[in-house]
Parts: structure tokens; C-alpha cells; sequence
């Protein structure tokens, strides 16, 4: 236990310096060579297009092996992109691995109790999934209240008399991300040589929201049915407009519900952390207890079974 200690510490160590200089030292360095390097003006038009395909590691081997567990890493990259974070394959995996171990040692050190070690690595493991999902719920629940402001952006330049591909590059230059960023690489896509119904496919498949699935079927049915496709958008953007206007609507009606479920949650660690810190021989007492560890083993599977219990109660379709 004490070598295990002692390589925890080791590796929290190297994190600790490697990190900063890394994000602080070479991040900085790297970007201005990068603006240092002569270009000419097609160049820096194509850059963000014919760009190579993105790494899902730095390290080749790493990432050669997670290219030929396509099945596997696939997912993860995509849910990445969709989280718009900026974490490759690799970090994300390695994250999730590590931190979990980094919680162990350092609790178990502290503690000298294995089982609240194993405890703070059942804490930490979900920690980079929970926070990425944050992030793409986030970038979701923004993108569905552009999205209309970007419909009506392409009916307006269809009225005018632009071509559709136009109006989509007039949303990608003045819609601030995630939609200008979505319909630049759409634009982008179309632009370069791919046929616009499979940019469009890869659009919906991209970007996790109905709406767009919506906006992609609409035109898709106008190329080959024919009709007034700025009439059909126009009628599209005031239906997802009206949809959003119930999801706020559900949200604020089951904020109650959320919050309390997030205090029944929170709830029993909070009280644990407070009892260490006030009383620490007690909690010492319990660990050290073989009927206390599976007391608080069991305490923790009930926590997260009510805890998901509680989500499933206030998550309400719509």
C-alpha cells in the first residue's frame, strides 16, 4: 500500500507541473508559430475545410489504436464534438481512468482505510462523463434557441432571391457558435464538393437536436417535391419556436421537483463531509468497523439508486 501511495503522489506530482506548463508554456508557443507561418489567401480560406481528419490522440500509436476501434472510440468522439470541449478520445479515456485511481490513493493515504478510497473512486469515475454531458446539454439547450433566428436568416436570403447554400453561408457568418459554427461546417461541406443532401444528413446526424432533423427533412422534401421553401421555413421556425416555449414552460413548472431532488442528493455527503471535519474520530470509528463500511457501502448504492429514481420522476418528455 505505501509503493502505491508514493506513485500516487508521484503521478500527481508530474500532473502538477506538466499540466500548467503545458497549457500555459507550449498552448501559447504553438499558436504563435502557428500565426508565424506564411500564408497565402487561399490557404487561410481552406484551412478550417481540407484540414486533416482530427486526431483522436497526439501520441500516433494511441491514436492508430483507437482509429481501428473506430466502434468504440467513434462514440466518444462524436459525443465530444457534440459537447464542443476541447478534449481528444485519449485525454477524455485517460481522465476517466486516472481520476478515480488519483482518489483512492489520495483518500486511502489519508484515511488509511481502503474502503473510503474506493468510495471517492466510485465519487470521481463518472466526474469527466458528468461534466462533458453538462457541457453538451448546454451547447444542445443553446443551439435549440438559435436555431429558429437561423431558419428565419435562410427564408429572408430565400426571399431576396439567393439560393439556399447562400443562406446558409449568411447563417454561418453572422450566427454566433453553436449555429454559425454548425452551418459553417455545412456550408463548408456542400461548398467543397459534397452534394448537399448528404451535407445535410451529416448535419442532423451532427447536431443532437429534433429540430434539425425537422429542418433537414423540410428541405430535403422541398428538392423533390418542389414549393415555397421560405414559406415552409417561416412555418417550421414558429413551430420549433412555440415547442421551446413548452420546454421552458415544463422546466420551470418541475424546477421545484429538481431542486428538491438535488438536495435529497446532495443531502448525505454533505452531511458526511461536515461529521469529518467537526467529529473525524467518529467517521474514523465507522470506517474502521466492518459492519460500518457495508452500512456506508450500501448507503451509497441507495444514494445512487434514489438519485436516479429522482431524475427519472422530474425528466419529462416533451
Amino acid at each position: 500500500m505505501e509503493y502505491l501511495a508514493l506513485a500516487g503522489i508521484f503521478v500527481m506530482v508530474i500532473a502538477l507541473v506538466v499540466t500548467p506548463y503545458y497549457f500555459f508554456v507550449i498552448k501559447g508557443e504553438e499558436k504563435v508559430l502557428d500565426r508565424l507561418k506564411p500564408r497565402t489567401a487561399a490557404e487561410r480560406v481552406l484551412k478550417g475545410v481540407l484540414r486533416q481528419e482530427e486526431k483522436m490522440s497526439e501520441v500516433e500509436p494511441i491514436d492508430a489504436l483507437l482509429r481501428r476501434l473506430i466502434g468504440l472510440a467513434g462514440p466518444i468522439q462524436r459525443f465530444l464534438d457534440q459537447a464542443g470541449v476541447k478534449l481528444n478520445v485519449s485525454t477524455f479515456v485517460l481522465l476517466t481512468a486516472t481520476l478515480p485511481l488519483l482518489g483512492f490513493v489520495v483518500v486511502t493515504m489519508f484515511v488509511r482505510t481502503p474502503a473510503a478510497g474506493m468510495v471517492a473512486a466510485a465519487v470521481l469515475a463518472p466526474m469527466p462523463y458528468l461534466y462533458v454531458r453538462r457541457a453538451r446539454t448546454n451547447r444542445v439547450y443553446k443551439f435549440e434557441e438559435q436555431f429558429p433566428e437561423a431558419i428565419d436568416l435562410v427564408a429572408r436570403a430565400l426571399r431576396a432571391g439567393h439560393a439556399l447554400p447562400t443562406g446558409l453561408g449568411m447563417v454561418a457568418d453572422e450566427m454566433p457558435p453553436p449555429v454559425g459554427l454548425e452551418f459553417r461546417k455545412l456550408y463548408d461541406e456542400q461548398n467543397f464538393g459534397l452534394t448537399l443532401p448528404d451535407a445535410l444528413r451529416n448535419f442532423a446526424d451532427r447536431v443532437p437536436v429534433l429540430d434539425a432533423r425537422f429542418f433537414v427533412t423540410a428541405v430535403l422534401t422541398q428538392r423533390e417535391a418542389g414549393g415555397n421553401l421560405a414559406e415552409v421555413l417561416d412555418n417550421l421556425a414558429a413551430v420549433i419556436r412555440e415547442r421551446f416555449k413548452v420546454k421552458r414552460q415544463v422546466r420551470v413548472i418541475s424546477a421545484h421537483g429538481r431542486i428538491t431532488g438535488w438536495v435529497l442528493a446532495a443531502l448525505p455527503p454533505s452531511v458526511a463531509v461536515a461529521a469529518f471535519i467537526l467529529s473525524p474520530y467518529h467517521i474514523q470509528t465507522l470506517l474502521g468497523d466492518e459492519l460500518g463500511v457495508r452500512m456506508l457501502i450500501t448507503a451509497a448504492v441507495m444514494q445512487v439508486i434514489g438519485t436516479f429514481v429522482i431524475r427519472k420522476i422530474v425528466d419529462i418528455e416533451y
